[in-house]
């Protein structure tokens, strides 16, 4: 995944970012933008998605998290977060923002408008 730079972030609809294949499974990649990191997640089964990669505990980057099925344990406090939904679990409260990613035939793309709108 290479970083996006300003001059790559066009209006439209879609943010093409790179290949399933660059993300193993259970795992993650970063996509560096001019508004924060966005961490993009692989499950086993192969569904993707994307958070802004901040735990909303205290910071902690959650693109070196463990992924356990449809979640990921941020690596500083063990909160556990909802890849589809970006909120914490159990007894936790909290919410990382969530990125809306496009799958088509192999390549990831991520939604232009939810770039946009990620804080720094």
């Amino acid at each position: 995944m290479l970083p996006l730079t300003s001059s790559e972030w066009a209006p439209g609809e879609w943010v093409e970012i790179g290949e399933l294949e660059a993300i193993p499974r259970r795992g993650s990649r970063v996509v560096k933008t001019a508004r924060g990191d966005i961490a993009v997640f692989r499950t086993q089964d192969d569904k993707v998605f994307a958070l802004e990669d901040r735990c909303p505990h205290r910071g902690g980057p959650l693109s070196q998290g463990i992924v356990q099925g449809d979640s990921v344990t941020c690596p500083l406090h063990n909160w556990e977060i909802g890849l589809a939904d970006g909120r914490a679990r159990g007894a936790d409260h909290g919410c990382a923002r969530r990125i809306m990613v496009k799958l088509e035939h192999g390549r990831v793309s991520l939604a232009w408008a939810d770039l946009m709108e990620t804080a720094s």
